[in-house]
């Protein structure tokens, strides 16, 4: 039952991304139909962002209240009603609106996932099971633009895209409830210690409390850092593709290379944490070797903005974007190892928020550099922060499984 739960939670994150894609590999054309500068692209992608942000924590604690069972159906609705809602924009700012909207919905998504892995799954298998459902945006990011590019062709539109994609959301709410009990059985639950830790705190921390833990910092920090790396290639790829001369129709094979190594990458950092946990290593060492090569392995993109040869560009990004992966099935695992259940959304939806707060600022400043500029700037940005962000893991993260309270 819990790998179906992992796989169902796999289509739900897949679906996601196939919503938010849309309008990325719709840019190029929307840019040209509405007159849009990068600038103008960028406060459409910062309105989605807003509410992705303070969603994320909201969504958090109310997901620590109702459940998961109850809170991802509700988020799912929302969002893809959203989704198909943007079908009737006309104009900058009805798509900000409606990308508000989608925010909001989607916010849920990642802490719900998480609290859903830290009831279900044992720590051994919770690298797995992050790199399962986190998977879910590479192959989403992967088939948006096969999928939205051929709608865009067979209809002559854009509206029908937006349409069409957000019905997914519903399939999904039906096998949802159909086959998804209230709550896991106690045999889900961690070995013995892990389970007696639990059994006391069936109640979410306070804010306050979760903020005073240095490891709450780290995982915020770390992802406030690093998502904006991943962002940049969901955002503006097509753009970028654009930007440097290729047609974004004669390129679509490799746009989804990114995607398809981010994909890999889920299952290369969840898979390399739960081998080493085997092999003796603590939770929190496995965490956060794999962490360490992935920040190195970013570091990489700064090479890109030198490249010119386009197999030779889609490479760096690449390596870049499976580095991301992994290092984030980390970081979206460690709220499952060092917090009770019941405090592991609140913890993951706050990582969330700083890690739209830090999209946010990333995509003004991107949206600015690349008009003003070009993307080159960008890049070599994107290489140095993740080094930072791995820096910080390390000092602020010591391994201790936190219970809430000091």
């Amino acid at each position: 039952m819990r790998w179906w739960i992992g796989g169902l939670l796999f289509v739900s994150t897949t679906i996601n991304y196939i919503d938010r894609q849309t309008l990325s590999v719709l840019a190029p054309y929307l840019k040209t139909e509405f007159t849009w500068t990068n600038s103008d692209f960028a406060l459409i992608v910062v309105a989605f962002r807003v509410a992705y942000a303070v969603g994320q924590t909201a969504a958090g604690r109310v997901l620590d209240r109702l459940g998961t069972r109850k809170g991802l159906t509700l988020s799912v609705i929302w969002y893809s009603i959203a989704a198909m809602a943007t079908s009737l924009a006309t104009g900058l700012r009805s798509f900000a609106a409606f990308r508000f909207l989608l925010g909001l919905g989607e916010a849920a998504n990642w802490p719900g996932a998480a609290k859903t892995v830290s009831e279900w799954f044992p720590a051994s298998e919770r690298g797995w099971a992050v790199a399962v459902y986190d998977s879910g945006s590479a192959v989403g990011g992967a088939i948006a633009p096969l999928l939205v590019i051929w709608l865009y062709k067979t209809f002559g539109s854009w509206q029908p895209a937006f349409l069409i994609t957000g019905t997914l959301g519903f399939l999904w709410v039906i096998a949802w409830r159909a086959t998804v009990p209230a709550k896991p059985p106690a045999a889900s639950l961690d070995t013995p210690a892990d389970a007696a830790a639990e059994a006391p705190n069936n109640r979410p921390a306070p804010m306050l409390t979760l903020l005073r833990l240095p490891e709450t910092w780290g995982i915020i920090l770390g992802k406030s850092l690093t998502d904006p790396v991943w962002f940049f290639v969901t955002d503006w790829f097509a753009i970028y593709l654009v930007a440097k001369g290729f047609k974004i129709e004669d390129s679509a094979l490799g746009f989804w290379v990114p995607f398809l190594a981010a994909d890999l990458g889920n299952f290369f950092g969840g898979g390399l944490s739960s081998w080493l946990i085997h092999r003796g290593w603590n939770v929190a060492a496995a965490r956060k070797f794999v962490i360490l090569i992935c920040g190195l392995g970013m570091s990489l993109l700064a090479f890109a903005a030198f490249a010119s040869n386009f197999a030779v560009l889609i490479a760096l990004f690449a390596v870049s974007t499976f580095a991301y992966a992994a290092w984030s099935t980390m970081a979206l695992a460690l709220p499952a190892d060092l917090y009770p259940s019941a405090s592991v959304a609140s913890v993951s939806g706050m990582s969330g928020t700083g890690a739209g707060i830090g999209t946010i600022l990333s995509t003004l400043i991107i949206g600015r550099v690349a008009d003003r500029y070009s993307f080159e700037p960008i890049l070599i940005g994107a290489s140095i922060v993740p080094l930072l962000a791995t820096g910080l893991v390390f000092l602020l993260i010591r391994g201790e499984r936190r219970t809430g309270e000091r």
